[in-house]
């Protein structure tokens, strides 16, 4: 049975070119998967290896609560004396760092701004730092110098000498190179900007002079990194945390681990809807190929073989061309997963290099999941094709399915399209995360069911639309509307690739377009300001900033958006946003719902509907709170306003929020321009903040950008990410068409020889196509608007004003392209029964 399949495969090799295709392409993809996760994995082990050479035991002191009695930021001075003459301590290097990015010659920065640190060079007693190799030049011996990686300095077309205009969350200044280095750190061999500053500049910098954030110590040779560790514990405060080399390695395994697992699993995730799609093309195709094979299946059934031997013999043909499809896929994978940093790069990604690693799971998966899926596949078809009786498959060349499974069928597609909606309204209901949990699990079930239940509805869809075809294309659309309905199994299975497919991506497209949507309404609506101001990598400006924005030539109003947090009467911490009074309502359209937002300048406060909800609060109360700082206060709500997606919490003056607390939190600050927004105004601006490249200035469109332009590219992605599903359910059309043409040849040469013409056989073969494609793209289309709306119903409180929103233009898209993809698909199986020979096709069995 064994040498027959062998046979069959090697006898029908064209036929299922389309199912090594589709198998290779999803092997491709877990493959691809696998490797880049592994080389990333390696790559980045690698790095932190070598940055963690020298280190026996790391010190992290992320300092005092702001409420402690003794403020203390981190580890001070007199700590890493002590810990440095520990026994068996050869040297304990302080560490302090934060955003400092170069700009170049023209104002940029070097680098993008979330790459862009800072640091100290801490001169051991030989003056060197071990952790940088000078190429050039020397570290920073005072306030007015720096030293630049080498990549950056390269970049920029910086050298020893040159000036170089460093940006900080502080005003922009002008140092000296002093020095170009090589390092270890990963954020260097990433792509990222490291500046190095002299060490106490550094400490003014990002947190405070005589104090480190970190250290790491060295041992002398033979020192037991336990002991040294146990040793050090003593000499820090109880608040630090002591690691060993080890330890410390370890833990950064283990975060490197945990960053490419979720990476992994969300392309392993698209890799499982690329092979769920390429199921149904696989059994599609070996259930085709039974029915042509009726007559040499019933004469090996005649001959002695039992029904096991022929399912065996079909199911090795199906392993046999799934094993062939995985090892090319396997090769194709692992030329994708080489690739695929570069491009990352390409998208600012910054990922570490290194070689590229084969490992035995990918290699072992990959030639699993081919050939398990091709047989899982081909299962039912061999099935079926074993139970056919001899005397009535020599009799028939084609077995029609009885009514009873017809029947049994549609009721159990019935049941379990009906389980899975109403469990997915079930948890449109329920919301929050169990609903969301219980529509996952729905949306399985309402799409398992609605594919049982295809065949039945592909009848009454496409009569609707066979009178148009009849009526536009004459006789080769009645014929297409004829043929597109002549067996529902096979046309539902290949539209079922499509709806699958389409339903992911129209969900993801309804889902996108309101959330941007709702986005978009907030930005417009919230913000009156004509600029908003943040910092480039997204991190915290310094107040000295706001003052600068504030005094600015040109500026009618500005407000911060500073982050904080007050306690409440309950002891609760409850989050606190400070602004300008008098200002904010000039650059935030705040709709006040109770009270006024006047007694922010007396000292009072504001609170969003939901904060006065939940936790009482009411007009005219006065409020017995505290601090960050553990202060305690009393304050007064002056009134209560509509929350919306910039603005939330409890409102307070800014000065008063920033009295309380070490380092104010500032993300963004709002402007408000006498004559509104102009390239003067901007530039007024720009100039008041000293051309500081670190600082980004958005008008109300950037904003817009800024906010809806993530959920575009999250679309962009996830489009991307599902094109290998809809390539796979495009072969799925072009292999049920050639596979018809080639069982229709008698019928398309009569056809032929009763005088159709060869251009009308192409078109009733392209109209077969599109029918097919549309129909699987409509059911796709609903099922994923009804899911998209499902989860709407779930995070629609969480989010500002969302309401619904259908985008009928990218559906009419869709639906359009998937007419498209059907002529495409019926290019080649047209061409092919236009050129049949009539008098070859009608003798033909």
């Amino acid at each position: 049975m064994f040498r027959t399949a062998l046979r069959n495969v090697l006898a029908h090799k064209a036929r299922l070119l389309m199912t090594v295709l589709a198998v290779m392409l999803g092997v491709a993809f877990v493959s691809g998967t696998l490797i880049f996760s592994d080389t990333l994995h390696n790559a980045y082990r690698q790095q932190l290896s070598k940055g963690l050479d020298n280190v026996a035991v790391g010190i992290t002191d992320y300092g005092t609560r702001p409420d402690a009695a003794e403020q203390r930021p981190g580890v001070s001075q007199a700590q890493l004396a002590k810990v440095a003459a520990a026994p068996g301590a050869a040297e304990a290097t302080g560490v302090v760092g934060g955003f400092a990015g170069a700009a170049d010659r023209g104002g940029k920065l070097i680098a993008q701004g979330w790459s862009n640190n800072g640091g100290n060079f801490f001169p051991g007693k030989d003056g060197q730092d071990w952790r940088y190799r000078f190429a050039g030049g020397h570290g920073p011996a005072n306030s007015g110098e720096i030293a630049l990686d080498k990549q950056t300095a390269e970049k920029g077309g910086y050298k020893v000498g040159d000036k170089v205009r460093i940006a900080t969350n502080r005003p922009v200044k002008e140092y000296t190179l002093s020095g170009v280095f090589t390092s270890d750190q990963g954020s260097v061999n990433s792509g990222g900007s490291l500046v190095l500053f002299d060490n106490r500049t550094a400490q003014e910098l990002f947190l405070k002079p005589g104090y480190y954030s970190s250290a790491v110590v060295t041992g002398k040779p033979g020192t037991d990194q336990s002991a040294l560790r146990d040793a050090i514990v003593p000499l820090v405060s109880k608040d630090a945390t002591v690691q060993t080399g080890r330890q410390l390695a370890a833990e950064e395994e283990q975060m490197v681990s945990e960053s490419t697992k979720t990476l992994t699993q969300v392309l392993l995730g698209f890799a499982g809807i690329a092979l769920f799609v390429g199921v149904f093309l696989i059994s599609n195709t070996f259930t085709m190929l039974v029915a042509q094979r009726t007559k040499e299946l019933a004469l090996m059934r005649a001959v002695g073989a039992s029904r096991k031997q022929i399912t065996r013999s079909i199911l090795a043909e199906a392993g046999l061309v799934g094993l062939i499809a995985s090892v090319i896929g396997f090769a194709l994978g692992a030329g994708m997963a080489s690739g695929l940093s570069p491009v990352m790069d390409s998208m600012g990604a910054q990922l570490p290099s290194g070689p590229l690693v084969v490992g035995v799971t990918p290699v072992v998966a990959s030639l699993a999941v081919g050939v398990l899926i091709t047989m899982f596949a081909a299962w039912l078809p061999a099935r079926r094709a074993a139970k056919i009786p001899p005397v009535a498959a020599m009799s028939s060349v084609h077995a029609t399915p009885t009514m009873k499974s017809l029947v049994v069928r549609n009721v159990l597609g019935a049941i379990v399209t009906g389980i899975g909606a109403a469990t997915v309204v079930g948890g449109a209901a329920m919301g929050k995360e169990t609903g969301r949990i219980l529509i996952g699990g729905g949306a399985f079930l309402a799409l398992i069911g609605i594919i049982i239940l295809i065949p039945l509805l592909s009848r009454p869809v496409i009569a609707l639309v066979r009178p148009l075809l009849h009526r536009v294309f004459k006789v080769s659309g009645k014929l297409a509307g004829l043929n597109s309905v002549r067996n529902p199994r096979r046309t539902g299975a290949t539209a079922s690739a499509l709806a699958i497919g389409l339903t992911l991506v129209t969900g993801l497209t309804v889902l996108g377009v309101t959330m941007g949507q709702a986005i978009d309404r907030q930005t417009t609506e919230v913000v009156k300001a004509d600029y908003m101001v943040s910092m480039a990598n997204k991190s915290s400006m310094d107040k000295s900033v706001i003052e600068t924005i504030a005094g600015a030539k040109g500026v009618a109003a500005s407000s911060p958006q500073q982050f904080g947090s007050l306690k409440g009467p309950g002891d609760n911490f409850q989050n606190a946003v400070g602004v300008t009074p008098g200002d904010v309502e000039k650059v935030l359209n705040l709709s006040v719902v109770k009270g006024s937002l006047d007694g922010l300048a007396r000292g009072g406060i504001a609170v969003d509907e939901k904060t006065a909800e939940s936790e009482g609060y009411r007009v005219g109360q006065t409020l017995d709170m505290a601090f960050e700082d553990g202060k305690k206060t009393k304050l007064t709500v002056g009134g209560i306003y509509a929350r919306n997606e910039f603005i939330s919490g409890i409102m307070i003056d800014s000065k008063t929020l920033a009295k309380h607390t070490q380092e104010p939190i500032i993300y963004s600050a709002y402007v408000a321009m006498d004559g509104g927004p102009s390239a003067a105004n901007e530039q007024s601006l720009i100039d008041s903040l000293g051309k500081n490249p670190a600082i980004v200035i958005l008008d109300s469109d950037d904003i817009r950008n800024e906010y809806g332009g993530v959920v575009n590219q999250m679309l962009n992605i996830m489009y991307g990410l599902l094109a290998m599903a809809l390539v796979i359910a495009v072969l799925g059309v072009v292999n049920t068409l050639a596979m018809s043409v080639f069982e229709r040849q008698q019928e398309i040469g009569m056809l032929r020889a009763i005088g159709l013409a060869r251009t009308k056989v192409k078109t009733m073969i392209r109209l077969e196509a599109v029918v097919i494609s549309v129909f699987g793209a409509v059911v796709g289309v609903v099922l994923g608007t009804f899911l998209a709306w499902a989860i709407g119903q779930t995070v629609k409180d969480q989010v500002t004003g969302y309401s619904l929103v259908i985008p009928w233009d990218r559906i009419g898209i869709f639906l359009v392209l998937a007419g498209v993809v059907g002529v495409l698909a019926a290019m080649w199986p047209a061409r092919s029964a236009a050129k049949l020979n009539m008098l070859s096709a009608i003798k033909a069995e």
